[in-house]
């Protein structure tokens, strides 16, 4: 069972995955969400070789039979089959205890392969944490006697929420500072509540049918993300979650494969588990909190709980029970659910007009939504808009939530005193792209006092993005890039005051990447300009480690005295900003940077460090370079996924033959096609590498087409998704276009070609709508 669906084996162990349809792999059975049952669970199985016997719920009876024994399990609450769990095999676990809100005691076990129990810590207190959370912020407590986390080396996503027995990708519960960066261990907290949230959002009330994903999905990344905020920094989660909104949902708005949050259909739903299903679908209920506020909010979230406990439903029954909790609203229900049922990323264009006899604002804000697959024409959308309006001082004069949902409206602000600057669509309050037409000047008052951190960040982002554009156009007109000294200025007093937040000011540091800067191409009527956009950015990067080098240096060594295997928010923010340091000071390609960097992996006391090092050192075609990554294969051959970091890195290396070296350790021993995490760490990420995956004499794509080729008969799930980059075609200049197109038509050439790579194959080349 090479698919890892269903019952397979994950090594020595076996173990399960039901969802989307795998249950039917094991047993006849209505293979649907909508069929829910008490289950019953006797495992029986050699009692050497598999030892450990897990099911769901609560364990009610275990005998011996010689050499053989049985393990009773009994779920009391019903379920779809896709939450069926079973693990057995030889085991190591921790143990410990919660007590719930009623004064239950709550047993919890995280399980994994002998020998990796000393990195299972971190994912214990992040359990605790999630429990407690839910409880205090949604009201939500855990309902069994017992409560399961079993690690898997071979699983085709990050974590399944089985009820009482979550199985995991050993990549999101292993991790301790030694073996794990900071952005692991992050997500291994983040993954942890994610899956414990689902026993209510997702468990208790279900599916009605996979249309409806987004339902559990959506709703229960919302509730991560808030999870997340409060154990961290608000507005650095809130930057990581609109990053990666803008540089993965966004393009996926954009493609072929554009699908509403809530599909209208589909050829197998493995296609669907989107960002636009997950992350958009969080932001649509984001939406929700932000126009009824939070208490408004949990008010609809009981509703809902209270009201369709124990039935599978859809995202329309969730809907009105967050409105009708808040009545006396005065937003069109139906009109908002367009949300779930319109592809594509909204558009939103503002202009701004100071009175100054009325001593009035006026604020005229557009929307549009460009065609996407079968979806030729839009609607208008609900579109809150968050905004602020600054004085000469820095200060509000005014703020308030403006609720866009007309084609165009103009909204009236009274008694301003002076003609403001506008922060708009603060704290990203709708998943839009905003164009304001802001001027340099502009961008750099809000990105020095904007009272929204999240729009100071965005400013910084703003103007680092119409630098990059400029220095393409200039590129491609063969003229030499001007010297910005309004963004050198800018990003100057960004690291002037680095000491007040050094998470926000390392977040700030980072240039907007290349998929983003070919998006706002895209949307300027233009074809993405692979070349231009790295040659530019770096070209950015190197300059402002010229003009910062002394900055860069007193911060990377000041913070050097952070202690290592804290993982406290303060030490991990210093971290990000010696690190984002280094990366700056690593583009000058100097012998003295080279070292810096190489001396920071032999050092290293925590995988953060080392892993920032390799990433310098991996665009260098230097000995030092090979030495490192020699060292650091030797050291850590015998753990999987640090082994996995050694090849992303070199798979995202900025090298001549990165394809051609990428190609070669397909063939490595610690390589295999076999195991979803070796291809993500190499595969996926040399498709990261843009400049590279679009080689122009076509590699990188016969690269990737021989490689979905090889995992379709054996993982059609995994190859599916990895197909995904060559479906973006239109987006390139004719010669790529046409070498990325071939390679789709070759695919779609093999006989026997699972319906998974099937369906994006053919999405690809037969749809005919334009890029956003």
């Amino acid at each position: 069972n090479t698919a890892l669906e269903g019952l397979y084996a994950s090594g020595p162990m076996l173990c399960t995955q039901c969802e989307a349809e795998g249950f039917r792999r094991i047993t006849l059975y209505p293979d649907r969400p909508d069929v829910m049952a008490k289950f019953t669970t006797t495992i029986e199985a050699d009692k050497k070789k598999y030892p450990v016997l897990l099911s769901n719920g609560n364990r009610v009876g275990r005998e011996d039979a010689g050499n053989r024994h049985r393990v009773k399990w009994e779920d009391p609450f019903p379920k779809p089959c896709y939450l069926f769990a079973l693990v057995a095999g030889d085991l190591a676990k921790i143990e410990d205890s919660f007590t719930t809100a009623s004064n239950r005691k709550v047993k919890l076990e995280i399980y994994c392969e002998p020998g990796k129990e000393n990195q299972l810590g971190h994912a214990m207190i992040s359990l605790k944490s999630s429990m407690k959370w839910d409880e205090k912020r949604f009201g939500r407590e855990y309902d069994l006697d017992q409560f399961m986390i079993v690690a898997t080396a071979f699983f085709n996503s990050g974590a399944m929420e089985n009820k009482g027995l979550n199985i995991f990708n050993a990549a999101c519960i292993l991790g301790r500072p030694e073996t794990a960066t900071d952005a692991d261990l992050q997500s291994i907290e983040a993954v942890v509540a994610h899956e414990y949230f689902h026993n209510w959002s997702g468990d208790r009330v279900t599916c009605r049918d996979w249309f409806q994903l987004s339902l559990k999905e959506g709703f229960t990344v919302f509730r991560e993300q808030e999870f997340c905020r409060d154990m961290h920094s608000e507005v650095t989660e809130r930057i990581d979650q609109v990053r990666l909104l803008r540089n993965a949902q966004f393009l996926e708005d954009s493609g072929p494969m554009a699908h509403p949050v809530r599909p209208d259909s589909y050829l197998t739903i493995d296609n669907f588990y989107t960002t636009t299903v997950y992350e958009k679908g969080a932001e649509v209920i984001r939406m929700m909190q932000t126009l009824f506020g939070i208490e408004g909010f949990r008010k609809g979230s009981d509703l809902y709980f209270s009201r369709f406990d124990g039935q599978a439903v859809t995202c329309d029954d969730f809907a009105k029970a967050i409105f009708e909790a808040n009545n006396g609203h005065r937003i069109d229900q139906e009109q908002f659910k367009l949300w779930y049922a319109q592809a594509g990323t909204p558009q939103v264009k503002a202009e701004g007009s100071y009175d100054e006899k009325t001593r009035t604002y006026s604020l005229r804000l557009s929307q549009k939504t460009p065609p996407t697959p079968h979806q030729s024409e839009k609607k208008p959308m609900v579109i809150p808009v968050a905004t602020g309006l600054l004085g000469k001082n820095g200060k509000d004069i005014a703020s308030r939530l403006l609720v866009l949902t007309k084609e165009s409206e103009e909204f009236t602000f009274e008694n301003i005193s002076e003609k403001p600057v506008p922060s708009l669509l603060r704290h990203f309050s709708a998943p839009v792209i905003l164009d304001y037409g802001y001027n340099e000047e502009e961008l750099a008052f809000l990105m020095a006092h904007d009272g929204d951190l999240f729009n100071r960040w965005d400013a910084a982002q703003k103007l680092a993005a119409k630098e990059l554009l400029q220095r393409v156009e200039g590129l491609q007109k063969n003229q030499p890039p001007d010297y910005s000294s309004r963004l050198i200025k800018a990003f100057g007093a960004l690291l002037a005051d680095h000491t007040r937040d050094p998470d926000f000011t390392a977040l700030s540091l980072i240039l907007p990447g290349e998929a983003e800067i070919g998006q706002a191409m895209l949307r300027d009527g233009e074809k993405i300009d692979v070349d231009g956009i790295h040659a530019a950015r770096e070209d950015l990067r190197r300059e402002m480690a010229c003009a910062f080098r002394k900055e860069f240096l007193a911060i990377y060594h000041k913070a050097q005295a952070t202690d290592p295997l804290a993982i406290d928010g303060a030490s991990m923010a210093l971290r990000r900003l010696k690190n984002t340091c280094l990366a700056y000071l690593g583009t000058l390609a100097e012998e003295e940077t080279d070292r810096l960097a190489y001396d920071q992996i032999q050092k290293a006391r925590n995988m953060t460090d080392a892993v920032a090092g390799l990433g310098v050192l991996t665009h260098r075609e230097i000995p030092l370079r090979t030495e490192a990554f020699n060292a650091f294969l030797e050291k850590w051959r015998g753990e999987d996924l640090i082994v996995d970091k050694w090849f992303a890195l070199q798979a995202l290396g900025d090298r001549a033959m990165v394809v051609e070296e990428v190609q070669a350790l397909t063939k490595h021993p610690a390589f295999s096609f076999a195991n979803p995490n070796k291809v993500h760490a190499l595969v996926g990420n040399f498709c990261a590498n843009l400049p590279h995956f679009h080689r122009k004499d076509g590699a990188g794509y016969r690269f990737l087409a021989e490689a979905v080729l090889t995992l379709d008969p054996a993982n059609p799930q995994l190859a599916g998704r990895r197909l995904q980059p060559l479906t973006r075609w239109r987006n390139y200049g004719e010669d790529r276009a046409q070498l990325m197109r071939a390679e789709l038509e070759r695919i779609l050439r093999t006989t026997n070609l699972s319906k998974n790579t099937l369906e994006v194959a053919e999405a690809a080349l037969q749809t005919e709508a334009k890029a956003a």
